[in-house]
């Protein structure tokens, strides 16, 4: 019977690890039949499963996702099944040292705090170990994100595993009355929820925004001229410029074209994907001034991506974004905080998320993955350009994530995807506009987005619940190192 319960559990969690065959009930099933194997036997032995439980996890989301095996991708699958496994061990090694109302806080608060600690330790982010991705599309409960983050949701559904757990070892009242207990503060955060997606004011004023990403086949015969090349970014970069500039040439060609037409059709911020045009570091000026032009004859706000290619060292190039305004000025130039791990070569950027006023709000913008990292999104913002660039087995997963950043940061968010699915969001989340760029011929996003962000408690306070959670964990473990180890009596389980 235990290992059925690790069985079951493990199958469950293959299904709750933020990938694009995600079923968000199996995010509150699993940890339910996980704890109940690990209070079940020795703690050390039950680690030892979970940590092995975590790890094909990990496993199992990079082959849905098509991420590719590398050292760095399977060192912190395991590094993050350390992490996920702590809670259970936690639990387990305290639950028969505390009281009863601690022990059901032990497990959610160290789900919390490790979920928090993956975003500070690991180089991730919130792309795995969040329970809170597994729920996309469920809006009354998210938007308990904009007060306590992102890890409020993990904790709900780490306090329901441990509820559940208490009534399942001792049936009584007293452990019925934990879950009376949670039952309201769970109804509370959803009629909340539905209550700030009711009441939210309407938004009367509104800017339509065109995502535009290269047609798919100016984007293959691209691909192709660079894949006749050997090596890496540097050998692309030395190479002959006849061999790739009139491939990458065409791309920008088409992307000027789309901007124009979405320009005409009454776009005043038209956006470009990560790395929409490809260039070689002698030609981005003159790429960058031919989007100076386009901007200033169409009055738009324009911001382009661009992936340069470079033979200077480390990095051989650069994942830049410029945006700029009506008058052709450029108001920004910012560079990807965090390259993906194992796969990008890139130099970070300083993480300054760039913020410029305009007449339709104030504008940031961040690049791709760094739409996984909370503490970068918390900008005062009204709307928040994504630019981006996935694949076709990730491409929508990685864009539900970036909805909890609207609801974080109370701003709109316009994620522009190439070979993905590129989304618009408003600050509640509510998708406005959607583009699948394997299901178009015509790689557009447009939207009218509203000009007016709203601040939130999450963005004033920040990680302070995280922080907490944290710091609760501490608490009980010293409180169970002083108590002595005891079973409960038959009075306390009445």
């Amino acid at each position: 019977m235990r290992y059925s319960l690790l069985a079951l559990g493990a199958v469950a969690m293959l299904f709750a690890v933020g990938g694009r065959w995600d079923i968000p009930l199996a995010a509150w099933i699993f940890p339910v039949l996980l704890l109940r194997f690990v209070r079940t036997g020795r703690a050390w032995s039950g680690a030892i499963w979970i940590l092995l439980v975590n790890v094909v996890a990990a496993v199992f989301w990079i082959f849905e996702s098509d991420m590719g095996f590398n050292p760095v991708i399977i060192a912190g699958a395991v590094g993050l099944g350390v992490l996920q496994m702590l809670p259970f061990l936690l639990d387990r090694l305290l639950v028969g040292r505390l009281r009863p109302w601690m022990s059901v806080l032990t497990f959610p608060a160290a789900i919390a705090g490790s979920e928090f600690l993956i975003t500070l330790l690991s180089p991730f982010g919130t792309a795995y170990g969040s329970l809170t991705v597994t729920q996309y599309g469920d809006l009354p409960l998210l938007q308990v994100t904009s007060i306590i983050g992102s890890y409020g949701i993990g904790f709900l559904i780490a306090w329901f595993a441990s509820v559940v757990n208490r009534f399942w070892e001792s049936p009584s009242w007293r452990s019925a009355r934990s879950g009376i207990v949670y039952g309201t503060a769970l109804a509370v955060v959803i009629l909340g929820g539905g209550a700030r997606l009711a009441f939210s004011p309407e938004d009367d004023a509104t800017v339509r925004i065109a995502g535009v990403s290269p047609g798919r086949e100016v984007t293959e015969a691209q691909q192709a001229a660079i894949g006749r090349i050997p090596g890496s970014r540097r050998d692309v970069a030395a190479a002959p410029p006849s061999a790739v500039e009139p491939a990458m040439k065409a791309v920008e060609d088409d992307l000027l074209a789309a901007t124009r037409r979405e320009a005409q059709a009454g776009a005043k911020i038209v956006v470009w994907p990560e790395e929409g045009v490809k260039t070689l570091e002698a030609d981005e000026h003159a790429g960058i001034a031919a989007a100076q032009d386009e901007a200033r004859r169409s009055r738009i706000y324009l911001e382009i991506g661009l992936g340069v290619y470079s033979t200077t060292a480390p990095a051989y190039g650069r994942d830049e974004t410029v945006f700029i305004g009506p008058d052709g000025k450029v108001l920004w130039t910012y560079q990807k905080a965090h390259p993906i791990p194992g796969s990008e070569t890139f130099t970070p950027g300083d993480g300054r998320v760039p913020v410029v006023d305009t007449p339709y709000g104030r504008i940031a913008n961040v690049i791709c993955y760094d739409a996984d990292f909370p503490d970068l999104m918390r900008v005062r913002a009204d709307i928040m350009l994504v630019p981006s660039h996935d694949w076709r087995e990730y491409g929508r997963a990685h864009t539900e994530k970036a909805a909890l950043r609207a609801i974080e940061g109370g701003y709109a968010l316009v994620r522009q995807d190439s070979e993905g699915v590129s989304a618009t969001f408003d600050r509640q989340g509510r998708v406005l506009a959607t583009t699948d760029y394997f299901a178009t011929d015509q790689q557009t996003t447009v939207a009218y987005v509203p000009t007016r962000g709203g601040t939130t408690i999450y963005d004033l306070i920040g990680d302070t619940f995280a922080w907490l959670c944290l710091i609760t964990v501490g608490a009980l473990v010293i409180v169970g190192l002083v108590r002595p180890y005891r079973r409960p009596s038959v009075d306390e389980t009445r």
